[in-house]
């Protein structure tokens, strides 16, 4: 058996990908660690999903002030050193990166000491880290097949975003007199839909919507105490733990539209309303959220246009309409890529076989 290095973290659609393909390489008999930051949303859900994983210093480089890159490249050759020690001390066999600032020390140290590196991409647009380190990886693993330019030919393979089987497993959900509405800006919360739907409170007090919403830390204590006097059903979170039960529990989803978020509602088959973050680099999430607008699985709504009557009007279309969501959710799970995090455990097996020795 071998022993593989997860890469990447930051953010729920940076870690949560990780974790599946984990758990399937851990099934398989094989061990398994992680490397992150403590800062970074791993530090909470690698150690929840049972892993172990080992803490760098590392920082962005896209979207940051002058003074942060500074000290990020400062920083590198630390990050880069310290991974070259973890890849040989470990015996990894290969690496798995889904990009972001906390892989980009570890694929380095891994193209150093020649230790294959597979690449998920989930996203239209490779980000900085894939994009750096595409001639070297052993094999790229795709959410769209137009990213497949950005790598060497040959090396690509379009597999979809590996979701955890908790929202494969959800099953259809009937409509009753009390629809549930799941809202979700990400682990991080959104100020967008935070605001909208504060907006749109004095609209849903006298109907019969449940509404889970999840804000960020950021924002929670303001909004926690606003909304229990606010007289409309449901509950406000700073962060919801258990994605899948809130997915399966609701009848409509207002979110962002990251890759792995859109995988996930695709995998459960959850009609939904998409608000695409508008800085994502290359406006990725626009291109996601077109797409499963296309399929007929999602509204789209720019981030300008979103505020609480425009929430309001769309959430009371829509599970007014139980037909409509039944086909939307239809076309949700159209969408979906089952088998994605297997087959990725099966490309770092193959990625692992030649390297027998130590790294």
């Amino acid at each position: 058996m071998a022993k593989f290095l997860m890469a990447g973290g930051g953010t729920g659609g940076h870690v949560l990908p990780l974790v599946a393909v984990a758990r399937e390489l851990r099934e398989r008999g094989h061990d398994v660690l992680f490397v992150g930051t403590r800062r970074g949303l791993e530090a909470k859900l690698v150690p929840e999903a049972g892993f172990p994983i080992e803490w760098i210093e590392a920082g962005g480089l896209s979207r940051t002030g002058w003074r942060a890159r500074l000290t990020t490249i400062a920083s590198l050759p630390g990050a880069v050193w310290q991974c070259f020690r973890l890849l040989g001390r470990e015996r990894i066999a290969a690496v798995f990166s889904l990009g972001g600032y906390a892989a980009g020390p570890a694929v380095a140290a891994a193209i150093l000491r020649r230790t294959p590196v597979v690449a998920m991409e989930p996203n239209a647009v490779p980000g900085l880290t894939n994009r750096l380190s595409a001639r070297w990886v052993h094999r790229a693993l795709l959410g769209w097949p137009e990213t497949a330019r950005y790598f060497p030919e040959g090396r690509t393979e379009v597999t979809g975003v590996p979701i955890r089987r908790e929202f494969f497993d959800i099953a259809p959900r009937p409509l009753t007199d009390t629809p549930g509405v799941l809202i979700t800006g990400g682990s991080q919360g959104s100020r967008t839909l935070n605001n909208a739907f504060r907006e749109s409170w004095p609209k849903f007090r006298d109907t019969r919507v449940f509404f889970l919403h999840q804000c960020g830390a950021a924002a929670s204590e303001s909004l926690q105490a606003d909304f229990a006097a606010s007289g409309v059903k449901g509950d406000v979170r700073a962060f919801i733990p258990h994605m899948a039960v809130a997915v399966a529990n609701a009848d409509l989803v207002v979110g962002r539209a990251g890759a792995s978020a859109v995988a996930e509602l695709a995998a459960a088959g959850k009609p939904s309303i998409l608000v695409p973050f508008p800085f994502a680099a290359d406006d990725h999430q626009t291109k996601n959220a077109e797409a499963m607008a296309r399929a007929g699985g999602a509204r789209l709504v720019p981030d300008r246009e979103m505020n609480g009557d425009r929430l309001h009007a769309e959430i009371t279309e829509l599970t007014g309409n139980p037909e409509l969501l039944e086909r939307m959710a239809t076309a949700a799970r159209s969408q979906a890529r089952p088998g994605a995090a297997l087959r990725a455990a099966e490309v770092l097996e193959q990625a692992a076989a030649p390297r027998k020795g130590p790294g």
